[in-house]
């Protein structure tokens, strides 16, 4: 019983991954490593605000709280809000270019370079946390990771 329950899960699972991935195309992808980076943000925020508040006992700067944590979650949720938009920012100029008779080079424009910005902001995020916990972080990656969010930023100006 338990083991039929399990596959009809996970053959739910299959079907809504495979509907998302023809709906959403490349941004599937991009979506699943975001909400992914998103949780392990969210995690190695937390072990470096215990790492902190193991380094500056008694002091209540430092620390995991819930307030910070509640704060972060209502963040995230901010980003699949404006991704959101985005992609329906999309829609509407695919379809209205459509209407008019033009064809949109692309269908996904402004999702995509949303969610690439914000998957790139959770990245370095994660790289400052374990630089936090105690890792050693190589600064050119931290670097690397700003002048790439950087550009998403910053190319469409050049251009005009």
């Amino acid at each position: 019983m338990k083991r039929e329950i399990v596959i009809s899960i996970q053959g739910v699972l299959a079907a809504v991954g495979a509907f998302l991935s023809n709906k959403l195309g490349i941004l599937f992808p991009l979506l699943s490593l975001l909400f992914t980076a998103m949780v392990v943000d969210y995690i190695t925020g937390m072990l470096a605000s215990k790492r902190e508040a193991i380094d500056h006992p008694g002091d209540p700067n430092y620390g995991w709280s819930s307030k910070k944590g509640a704060k972060g979650i209502i963040k995230k949720v901010g980003y699949v809000c404006v991704i959101a938009a985005a992609m329906i920012l999309d829609y509407v100029v695919v379809k209205t270019a459509g209407q008019l008779g033009f064809q949109a080079p692309a269908s996904a424009i402004f999702g995509l370079l949303v969610t690439v910005w914000y998957l790139l902001n959770e990245i370095l995020s994660i790289v400052e946390n374990a630089g936090r916990m105690g890792a050693d972080v190589p600064g050119w990656l931290c670097n690397y990771i700003a002048i790439l969010k950087n550009k998403i930023d910053t190319e469409p100006q050049e251009n005009n």
